[in-house]
């Protein structure tokens, strides 16, 4: 099957992992010879409830046989994508009360820049130094990482950049601005947490000038931080959020919410302000509802504080620097990307799934399902330490 993955489908690197998928269940991915793989990744934060979730699942089924796609974005009431919609209002901060379904992440983030220039009728965007918001031509606009824009140039004009957790770069707001897009918690560039009330200063900063805060949830969101969305564990509102990865439990989607009186804008001047046709799918929005109502109704989302606190005491070593994160959004620090390729490697010979962040070659990601087990963690954990124990001494020879 890999010679057939390399020949025919198209690829984003030379090397890819290549591991031959039979079945995936709770906190394991399978290969095609029965080797179970225990999932610190998933799916790069997006298979919040693990894998094949039976509520998750059997919503999908149920929709199935209802309807599937019966017509674009926006012209039919749909029970699964209204349900949802008005369930996050109901879990969201005033004013953040209407939601946009979009396909992916970077879809969201695309709509959520257009509607800031809308709003306020100004061209600048302010991001961050290494920032990842997504890979279409807006979102990597505002990427913060020239190495991974360059072959792409032109991109969308009138972009400024300033450094994450850097007060003195807020001057760079101004009146010109239409609005600054942060992640909550920085995630190609480390994991970075916001430090000494950033992201209320920012705040400050756009009421100051009318620049619109958007801010990008597609990692922290659904529970992973120990709360529904990583801004609500710093005392800030923005403008805009925008959404994807662990809000479909593995399916695709993304969607960003403001208030009424903004999304509003998108129905005219012009119409069809943003249009999508598979935005709000039933069978996607059924598994982002599964997905919600399981979150706020279990303990998963304080539990992964909990597994947070698991993580640290057990991932204690000469080659960990730092732990860096929040609740299940962490990463190993080392001190050399070549010990963060070969412990990822090693780990994935022994049944352990890690992998990488995109800008920072030294981090080993550590982002499991909300739902795994203290005995889970404590089986991988186990595995980490020692193949670190070996890539040391072998260091040593």
């Amino acid at each position: 099957m890999n010679s057939d993955f390399i020949k025919y489908q198209a690829q984003t690197s030379p090397y890819p992992l290549g591991m031959e998928v039979s079945h995936a269940i709770g906190s394991y991915i399978y290969d095609i010879n029965n080797k179970k793989y225990l999932d610190f990744v998933a799916g790069v934060s997006a298979c919040t409830l693990g894998h094949q979730h039976p509520g998750v699942n059997q919503a999908i089924k149920d929709q199935l046989d209802k309807y599937s796609h019966v017509m674009v974005y926006g012209e039919y009431s749909q029970s699964p994508a209204v349900e949802y919609c008005k369930l996050m209002a109901s879990l969201l901060p005033a004013p953040l009360d209407k939601t946009y379904l979009v396909n992916s992440g970077t879809e969201a983030i695309e709509g959520s820049l257009k509607l800031a220039r809308r709003v306020t009728g100004r061209s600048q965007l302010i991001s961050c130094l290494n920032a990842y918001h997504g890979n279409t031509m807006g979102s990597m606009s505002v990427m913060g990482f020239e190495e991974r824009k360059q072959a792409f140039r032109p991109l969308i004009p009138d972009v400024d950049y300033i450094t994450f957790n850097k007060e003195s770069d807020l001057e760079k707001i101004t009146t010109k601005t239409a609005g600054i897009l942060l992640e909550t918690i920085q995630g190609g560039a480390g994991f970075i947490t916001p430090h000494n009330d950033f992201l209320k200063k920012v705040r400050a900063r756009c009421n100051e000038v009318g620049a619109m805060m958007i801010l990008d949830e597609i990692q922290p969101g659904f529970g992973r931080t120990g709360k529904l969305f990583g801004f609500q564990n710093y005392d800030v509102v923005p403008d805009i959020v925008v959404m994807g990865k662990g809000m479909g439990g593995g399916m695709p989607v993304g969607a960003f919410t403001a208030s009424s009186a903004m999304m509003d804008l998108l129905t005219e001047n012009p119409k069809l302000g943003h249009i999508t046709t598979f935005g709000g799918h039933p069978v996607i929005a059924a598994a982002c509802l599964a997905t919600l109502k399981e979150l706020i109704q279990t303990n998963l989302m304080q539990e992964a504080l909990e597994k947070e606190k698991l993580f640290r005491t057990l991932l204690v070593h000469p080659l960990i620097q730092e732990i860096r994160g929040k609740g299940l959004m962490l990463a190993a620090m080392t001190a050399d990307a070549t010990i963060t390729n070969e412990v990822i490697l090693k780990c994935q010979d022994r049944g352990l799934i890690l992998f990488w962040l995109l800008f920072e070659g030294c981090a080993i990601r550590i982002t499991p399902p909300l739902t795994i087990s203290k005995e889970e963690i404590r089986e991988g954990c186990a595995i980490i330490l020692e193949v670190m124990d070996e890539v040391m001494a072998s260091a040593k020879k």
